[in-house]
C-alpha cells in the first residue's frame, strides 16, 4: 500500500503518543516503561519512512519475507531500527527471522523453540523473545492456551535452552480486552517476566492500564489497510 502524503501517518503517531503519555500517567508508570510498536504490515517504505522521520524507531511486521522486502534498506538508511515480528512464525523462517528482527512476539510451540533455539546459537544473535499465550482459547489462532503456559515457558528455558522475555496476547475479537490482559499479566508475574505485548489500535490505553510495556499500533498510526 502506498501513501501519496506523509500528514495522515505522522498525525495519528502524534494522536497515539500522546494517548500513550495520558495513560502512562493515568496508570501511573513511566512513558519510558511502554514501547510503540508501529505495526506496519502491508505499507511500503514511501508510507514508513515519514514515521521514522517524525522520530518512530520500533516497528512491527507480521510475515517474515514481507518484513525481507522492505526492511534492510530502510534499516541500513536509518541505524537504530527496532524491528519486531508479531505474527506467526514458520520453522523454516527462523534462520531469517533470527537475522533480521530484533523481538520475536510469537513463540507457541516446539517445533519454533528447536529452530530458534538452533538459530540463535548459530547466528550468535538473540531476540526478545515472547510466548504467544492464545488466551481465549480460540481454534483458529496461534499461540498456547493458559493452562499449558506455565509448562511452556519452563520448557521454553530448560529443554531448549531459550531466554524468554515476556508474553503475548491477541485477545478475541468480540470480547472486552481486560480480562485478557489481565490473565496474561498472571501469567507473566507468576513465572517472572516482566514484559508484556499487549493492546493494539483500539485498545492499548487498556493495556498500558494493566502493565502492557509493548503496545502494538497499526490503523491508529498508518490508517485503515
Amino acid at each position: 500500500m502506498t501513501t501519496d502524503n506523509a500528514a495522515p501517518a505522522t498525525s495519528g503517531l502524534a494522536s497515539v503518543e500522546a494517548e500513550i503519555v495520558r495513560a502512562c500517567r493515568d496508570a501511573r508508570c513511566e512513558r519510558s516503561s511502554v514501547t510503540l510498536v508501529a505495526v506496519s504490515k502491508t505499507f511500503d517504505t514511501d508510507a514508513i519512512a515519514p514515521v521514522i522521520a517524525a522520530g518512530q524507531q520500533v516497528f512491527g511486521e507480521n510475515r517474515v519475507q514481507e518484513a525481507q522486502r522492505k526492511w534492510p534498506e530502510l534499516m541500513a538508511a536509518h541505524p537504530g531500527i527496532a524491528l519486531h515480528l508479531i505474527g506467526p512464525l514458520q520453522s523454516n523462517k527462523a534462520k531469517d527471522a533470527v537475522g533480521l528482527f530484533d523481538a520475536i512476539h510469537s513463540v507457541d510451540r516446539p517445533s519454533i523453540c528447536a529452530a530458534l533455539a538452533k538459530e540463535i546459537a548459530s547466528q550468535n544473535r538473540r531476540p526478545d523473545l515472547f510466548v504467544q499465550i492464545n488466551t481465549g482459547e480460540e481454534p483458529q489462532k496461534a499461540g498456547v492456551a493458559p493452562s499449558d503456559a506455565d509448562a511452556f515457558i519452563a520448557a521454553c528455558r530448560d529443554t531448549y535452552g531459550l531466554t524468554i522475555s515476556g508474553l503475548m496476547c491477541i485477545p478475541p475479537a468480540d470480547d472486552a480486552p481486560a480480562p485478557h490482559f489481565a490473565l496474561t499479566a498472571k501469567i507473566a508475574k507468576r513465572n517472572g517476566l516482566t514484559q508484556l505485548s499487549m493492546g493494539m489500535s483500539a485498545d492499548f490505553a487498556i493495556a498500558i492500564a494493566l502493565g502492557a510495556t509493548h503496545v502494538r499500533v497499526g490503523s491508529a498510526i498508518f490508517g485503515t489497510r
